[in-house]
């Protein structure tokens, strides 16, 4: 990044930092249904008809589409889709680039590497990847699995510049030692342990190490280890130079001058690889995470090690915390949830796994800095809040 940066590029690269935005209590912004289409699965009349109002509240605050999975405790899953007239609307349950919460797949896989005596926690990072992790202040002898897994490493952040052009980058292929290698061309933010920073670099170290350890690609790892066990049939980590979507999906939208959105379905997601570029359903979405916290992935002792948060906050949130993959808050109606989220150009998504085993997915088919100028951080940051808001409100709601 250099001087002439402009304040709208700053503030587009900061949302790759933001996933940590959630506040359960600002109002959703209301309106009208007047131009809502409208789709619908399963679901209790009058729980259907509230997270309807919930979506279309998201519709009217400016993004294109709007979809939601609610999976109860004891199974009964509701899904819902909402967008606007036309070319943007939204079918329930479908496709979306689920962006940063590839991360909890990829830290599902190294624990259970670790549950097969294949990889260690604590053991460093130049142990499986000897020689690779170095730079100005930054030594992989130094920086454990856990802390990449954690974000306590102070790797530097490779996809700041790549976020600040995203239809430049659409149909850019970038190999995950080229985006490492452009993180290490920064230096250290801080030494191993002394802080945590959220950085997508950790996660592409660990996609590293997955591959370096099985010997295998990182998409097949994850394909053989999480999806085809538990039937994700829609899910999925792109290969190489893959740019479109599979199955049913709703247009994608991003925008160069905010509010003028463009589509962005199509392309090469290849900048987020195992830090960001996996495809899913909220339905999906929530299947995995119930059978994770279910303890049919990875050992009870190793799900306590992913659960072991550690302050995560800012003044958004100060009770957040960041385990291993995963991000804990507390809800308004009282309990911790476990979850992630994830950004990348065309869709945002939250969710996350309630005390009782409701779990949630929102997601919506664009980017707050999309629909509302980046230079406005609170305007940008209320359009984070109000899609978390939903989530807290539906994961409530039971």
């Amino acid at each position: 990044m250099n001087d002439t940066t402009t304040t709208t590029e700053n503030a587009q690269r900061r949302p790759w930092r933001i996933w940590i935005a959630i506040a359960a209590t600002l109002a959703l912004v209301g309106g009208a249904l007047a131009f809502g289409a409208w789709f619908r699965t399963t679901g209790d009349a009058s729980t259907d008809s509230a997270l309807q109002a919930r979506l279309q509240g998201l519709i009217d605050a400016g993004y294109p589409g709007a979809l939601a999975s609610v999976t109860r405790a004891d199974g009964e899953r509701l899904d819902v889709g909402v967008g606007e007239v036309g070319d943007t609307d939204a079918a329930a349950d479908a496709q979306v680039r689920i962006g940063s919460n590839t991360k909890m797949f990829v830290a599902t896989v190294v624990l259970q590497l670790v549950d097969e005596g294949r990889v260690s926690l604590d053991a460093p990072i130049d142990t499986y990847l000897p020689g690779l992790v170095r730079g100005d202040g930054i030594d992989g002898t130094a920086i454990t699995v856990r802390q990449l897994l954690q974000h306590q490493t102070g790797l530097p952040e490779y996809a700041d510049e790549l976020a600040a052009d995203a239809f430049g980058m659409k149909d850019v292929y970038i190999s995950p030692r080229d985006m490492l290698d452009l993180a290490l061309s920064s230096p250290a933010s801080f030494a191993p342990g002394e802080s945590w920073e959220y950085s997508n670099t950790n996660y592409i170290v660990l996609g590293l190490l997955i591959e370096r350890v099985t010997e295998r690609a990182l998409w097949e790892q994850i394909d053989e280890r999480i999806v085809e066990p538990l039937d994700l049939e829609r899910t999925y980590l792109p290969g190489p130079g893959e740019r479109e979507l599979r199955d049913e999906h709703p247009p994608h939208f991003h925008a160069d001058t905010p509010g003028e959105l463009r589509e962005i379905t199509e392309m090469d997601p290849a900048s987020g690889w195992s830090a960001g570029a996996m495809v899913s359903t909220p339905g999906e979405l929530n299947t995995f995470m119930r059978a994770l916290f279910a303890g049919e992935l990875v050992s009870d002792e190793t799900l306590a090690e992913m659960q072991d948060g550690t302050a995560a906050g800012d003044d958004l949130w100060p009770e957040a915390t960041y385990g291993l993959g995963l991000q804990s808050f507390p809800l308004s109606c009282g309990g911790i949830a476990w979850g992630h989220g994830g950004d990348i150009p065309g869709a945002q998504t939250r969710n996350a796994i309630a005390p009782d085993g409701t779990t949630a997915t929102i997601a919506v088919t664009a980017l707050p800095w999309a629909i509302v100028d980046g230079g406005d951080e609170e305007l940008l940051l209320e359009h984070y809040r109000i899609v978390v808001d939903v989530l807290d409100q539906t994961l409530c709601d039971r």
